[in-house]
């Protein structure tokens, strides 16, 4: 028993060995723990760790954003994220399956499948994207590099505009570009070469979100090429994506390490790094920059998307997923920093090329990636091999989060028909959802596209999320009962949840996730893009989809409550929370304890223990019939002797009676 416990812990975890056995042969298992390790990491590790981060950190203090950022890390994100891989671990089901622990609560699970369809299919655009600018940077010269294009206008103002000589070495470049350096720092009247080509070229942005205008072909091509890319990878389901995360969840790291040692050696890296890590003590007493942690902290690792749950549900039962939990989430967090290192040394060169304080070039999100950091690679030289690199980068990224949300949503149908010829024919499941994906992303390649975009990216997958990882936690804790979930993950690991987690999922971590949800709310502003305001038409559509994930609750919960036995609502309710009778581990061999099946199951592997239980019963109602009919045949002797006018003592010691 120990050296199969031994067995189940290691879970393959050394890389070169034999192939071993799936445990759960119907569903599959990991390869080995590396794959699911890495997997986890290329889910969490995603374009917010480069794009987000560093912005939020320079925006709110520097370095002291890392106070109230780890604290939450601490407090907030690795509770979450082993409550999430224990709860997918110990019932080896998705999303949806899971929910067995108290039905009624089924609705969370259909939320977290809305949510993971919402960011699957805008995030697989921003992907198609990263495509784009890959292809184009296999060129001599970057097509954003100067303002002599058709797409350009007479505000463009390029940075290397007054470079006669592209070869020239950066000392030369850099002597140019003083020149010129007045006319470009006036920012708010000109726009850069990179810019206009994001939005005169690559997107050809409409005035409204209202006008979608043509597909732009480009872009639905690279679309069609990511969505093909991310099915090939899931092909054969976590077999195949396993395999995959070797190279996706560790190249970016390569490459963040090549673009980290290029961007320190350049002049202006180290304003940089200093305007993205020195310390503001006072901005750490403003209750936004703990919000902002808090936020980054519970949106970075991809908590109640249901990735998660799905990822650590081909786990063994007995791996150490609470290792795991704080590896990947460290991990996760130290990406962040790292990568704001790459960014801030970029923007420096850059700052310090145009004259300007940081502060002007820095951005977040797709102004970011598609704008200011392209534009920043143009200052070096062979600026399209850091180009290729870079977009690279982002697109391994953001695969690497794509293949757990297309998972989730293929695991969750999977399980949930649960015949034989599903189990067959994933492959179908898969080619199918990502078709539905594909065709659902179309309208995000028009004119108007950018603008759905951010819509979708501020709405579907904001407070929303909150709410579903709160209503889970109290589910989990309160409902399900806390003490009854704390020996099921003793039962599956070996050793009960640390008190510091226990403290955590009961208490701190529900009220830190209320506090992101007030904040959310506090913090509200209507959504722009540059000096576009979106009309109320639209945001209303936005809430309609933050809202559409979570009145999957309330209206399933009715519907089991309308299901359920029970005379009264009462009853119905409490039949409603209750346990299923298939909760638990979904093998045989680890349903042990009270989930040790009972003598009405009828399993293969059951059978000899049932026999035993049967056998056992058996005795004892002989046993109990042999007692009745003896005491029955004394009392017709008593009652014999008694009218013969004798009296037996011994029958009974009471002779008056």
């Amino acid at each position: 028993m120990e050296e199969k416990q031994f067995a189940g812990i290691l879970n393959g975890a050394v890389p070169g060995e034999p192939a071993k056995k799936d445990e759960n042969s119907r569903r599959g298992n990991w390869g080995n723990q590396i794959e699911f390790v890495l997997t986890s990491v290329g889910y969490a590790v995603g374009l917010g760790n480069v794009w987000r981060f560093p912005y939020l950190c320079y925006r709110n203090g520097g370095g002291a954003f890392m106070l109230p950022y780890f604290i939450m890390l601490v407090f907030c994100g690795i509770p979450l994220f082993f409550l999430e891989l224990s709860f997918g671990q110990f019932a080896s089901q998705g999303c949806l399956g899971v929910w067995k622990i108290s039905p009624m609560f089924k609705g969370v699970g259909y939320g977290m499948m809305v949510v993971s369809t919402y960011i699957g299919i805008y995030y697989n655009v921003v992907i198609c994207i990263a495509f784009y600018y890959f292809f184009m940077s296999m060129t001599n010269l970057l097509p954003w590099t100067y303002c002599n294009n058709p797409w350009n206008t007479a505000d463009c103002s390029g940075v290397l505009e007054n470079s006669r000589h592209l070869n020239a070495s950066l000392a030369n470049a850099t002597t140019s570009l003083v020149a010129g350096v007045t006319e470009v720092v006036n920012r708010t009247k000109r726009t850069s070469p990179s810019e206009e080509y994001w939005k005169h070229y690559v997107l050809n942005i409409s005035d409204d979100i209202g006008n979608f205008g043509e597909v732009r072909l480009p872009i639905l091509g690279c679309l069609a090429i990511s969505w093909f890319v991310v099915f090939l990878c899931l092909i054969r389901g976590v077999k195949s994506s396993g395999k995959v995360v070797y190279f996706t969840a560790t190249f970016p790291y390569v490459v963040l390490t090549i673009l980290f040692i290029r961007g320190i050696t350049l002049d202006g890296a180290v304003n940089g790094i200093m305007y993205y890590l020195t310390p503001q003590w006072q901005k750490v007493l403003d209750a936004k920059v703990w919000g902002d942690a808090a936020s980054q902290i519970f949106y970075s690792l991809g908590c109640a998307w249901g990735g998660l749950i799905t990822m650590a549900s081909y786990n063994k039962f007995h791996n150490n997923c609470f290792r795991d939990s704080i590896i990947i989430s460290i991990t996760n967090c130290a990406t962040s920093v790292y990568a704001g290192f790459v960014i801030f040394s970029i923007l420096g060169f850059m700052a310090h090329n145009l004259n300007v304080p940081v502060s002007e070039v820095a951005d977040h999100g797709p102004g970011l990636a598609f704008v200011a950091y392209p534009e920043a690679l143009t200052l070096l030289p062979i600026s399209p091999l850091w180009s290729l690199l870079f977009f690279f980068m982002l697109i391994l990224l953001g695969l690497g989060t794509q293949f757990c949300l297309l998972e989730t949503l293929v695991t969750a149908v999977v399980d949930e028909i649960g015949t034989d010829w599903i189990m067959r024919n994933k492959t179908v499941v898969t080619g199918s959802v990502a078709i539905i994906g594909f065709l659902l992303g179309v309208p995000l390649t028009t004119r108007a596209g950018i603008y759905w975009l951010l819509l979708m990216d501020n709405y579907a997958a904001s407070f929303s999320l909150v709410i579903i990882s709160c209503i889970m936690c109290i589910c989990v804790m309160y409902i399900y009962g806390h003490k009854r979930y704390f020996k099921d993950v003793e039962m599956m690991l070996g050793f009960p949840p640390p008190l510091f987690f226990k403290v955590c999922w009961r208490f701190i971590s529900p009220v830190i996730i209320s506090f992101i949800l007030i904040f959310t709310v506090i913090q509200y502003k209507p959504i722009t893009y540059n000096d576009y305001v979106y009309p109320n038409w639209s945001l209303a559509i936005g809430f309609c989809m933050a809202m559409s994930s979570v009145v999957c609750i309330p209206i399933y919960a009715l519907y089991k409550i309308s299901r359920s036995p029970g005379a009264t609502f009462r009853e119905r309710l409490k039949n409603a929370c209750k346990p299923h009778p298939k909760w638990g581990p979904a093998l045989q061999e680890h349903r042990t304890g009270h989930y040790a099946p009972m003598a009405s199951e009828d399993t293969v592997e059951a059978r000899p223990l049932q026999e035993k239980e049967e056998l056992k019963e058996e005795q004892k109602e002989d046993e109990k019939e042999k007692e009745k009919e003896k005491e029955r045949k004394d009392e017709i002797s008593l009652t014999i002797q008694g009218s013969n006018g004798s009296t037996n003592t011994h029958n009974n010691p009471n002779p008056s009676a």
